[in-house]
């Protein structure tokens, strides 16, 4: 079987979500961005004056910053941010009971398997559609431990002195410009506090919905898991193929507090007309622990980089990450690990898959300031080429101050060979078979990270474990 058909044989090219919902939201702005449009988002919120002003100076600073020159192709990006819809709000509010959320919304996500999911084996359930949270819940046990699962449009709210101390503390609206965009028009995402020592056994999800043709999606989440706590998040999202292009931006800042653990788990399965530019990044205090798992299939062009910036002594980040370029698809991925505290370490673990004239590049930092004695740091990045026209890049960055670090970082490109392929046949196996096994060795080593028992959804969209799709 040509290497080309691999792909076929795997199912990674059959998007399962191209499919939509005709409905007519309640208000949405004029498309393009605009003060007006500022002020129209934050009137509809219901905002306090210095959540205005916050927006307002965003949007000055996204008017300055000049369009990114590295990573993905984006000069045909100016066009579409003058044709989106920056804010569309699909019901006139949040529900906190599955049989009051609107049918034509709930339609979708019982295709996505989202309230099944809720049922069987998830703390809680956020979901947004177009640039609101349509739903959200906690299961009573949590919710009478002190935990905190809102929309950010709540978590606002009802909790104003948390929120603010740490809303923008992460990531501040001038850290890149489409963080200072994310900050001007930000709406819905999810707002989490785990309180001390409290552990929840079953994750959080929230699920991100763009159903609207030239939409804009801004969500921000703000996740504060307090001193010996645990928790994890899982986030995933989808969109229908239109012949426009659409724009996701979101924010994601995580302060994790002294001997808590964290897991945030994404896995992003856009349509190829999504360009997906995403800010994540955590705070890790002292002896705190911080995992990212991340996947990206979809989009037109992905740039995404989760952080973590280990602030205390013994802090721990670690960052999985899996790609996968198809035909005109550009995935520009990786991780940054930032250390300013001593005894601190990292990992960074980076799979990509490309295929045809997909494209899939390791961008990644590590960094070990002055003073941070004694950090160590791992880098592993590698890349799969299923034919002779996939292309992959690594940019890996390495700046080390402190003369006691220890940091190493390797990667390996490869093909499916002949060899391989002869050697497994000679053993009894189909070809299709010793493809199938060679790629699921290839990413075996994040695959099997993935809390697929948790999630119906992300057996749905991380096709690449493999099971089930062959044979």
């Amino acid at each position: 079987m040509p290497n080309n058909e691999l792909v076929e044989v795997l199912d990674l090219d059959q998007y399962k979500y191209d499919f939509r919902t005709d409905d007519k939201p309640v208000f949405r702005t004029e498309p393009g961005l605009s003060e007006d449009v500022v002020h129209a988002i934050s009137a509809h919120k219901e905002e306090p004056e210095w959540m205005l002003e916050f927006r307002l100076k965003a949007y000055q600073l996204y008017l300055r910053k000049p369009m990114p020159t590295w990573g993905a192709d984006l000069s045909d990006l100016e066009n579409v941010l003058d044709q989106i819809y920056y804010y569309v709000r699909p019901q006139d509010r949040m529900k906190n009971s599955w049989e009051d959320v609107p049918d034509n919304i709930k339609t979708t996500f019982d295709k996505l398997g989202i309230p099944e999911a809720e049922q069987k084996v998830l703390a809680g359930v956020g979901a947004q559609y177009e640039s609101e949270m349509v739903y959200h819940s906690l299961k009573k046990e949590w919710d009478e431990q002190g935990v905190i699962f809102d929309s950010i449009e709540d978590g606002l709210k009802n909790h104003p002195d948390i929120f603010r101390k740490y809303f923008a503390s992460v990531i501040p609206p001038a850290d890149n410009k489409f963080a200072a965009l994310n900050s001007a028009v930000w709406s819905g995402g999810s707002f989490v506090y785990v309180p001390p020592g409290v552990h929840l056994d079953t994750p959080l999800q929230a699920y991100f919905r763009v159903n609207q043709e030239r939409m804009g999606q801004f969500e921000r989440t703000l996740i504060i898991i307090d001193e010996g706590a645990q928790a994890h998040y899982i986030e995933g999202c989808t969109a229908p193929v239109y012949s426009t292009e659409s724009f996701h931006s979101g924010v994601i800042e995580i302060v994790v507090a002294k001997n808590a653990r964290f897991r945030y788990t994404t896995i992003q399965n856009w349509s190829n007309n999504m360009y997906n530019l995403v800010t994540q990044r955590a705070l890790v205090n002292e002896r705190g622990t911080m995992e990212w798992l991340d996947g990206n299939l979809g989009s037109k062009a992905t740039m995404k980089y989760p952080s973590c910036y280990l602030v205390g002594e013994e802090a721990h980040g670690s960052i999985l990450s899996i790609a996968y370029a198809g035909d005109g698809q550009h995935q520009d991925t990786g991780g940054k690990v930032v250390h300013a505290a001593s005894h601190t370490t990292s990992s960074i673990v980076s799979k990509s898959i490309s295929k045809g004239t997909g494209r899939s590049s390791y961008r990644g930092l590590c960094k070990v300031y002055e003073g941070s004695t004694s950090a160590r740091s791992n880098v592993e990045c590698d890349a799969l080429l299923i034919n002779d026209t996939a292309r992959t890049d690594t940019y890996p960055y390495i700046e080390i101050e402190e003369q006691s670090a220890n940091v190493g970082h390797e990667a390996t490109v490869s093909k499916i060979g002949d060899e391989q392929l002869f050697y497994l046949m000679s053993r009894g196996m189909s070809e299709e078979e010793a493809m199938a096994l060679i790629v699921r060795g290839f990413i075996e080593p994040i695959a099997k990270q993935l809390p697929l028992e948790y999630a119906v959804e992300l057996n749905r969209l991380i096709e690449i474990e493999m099971e089930g799709s062959v044979g």
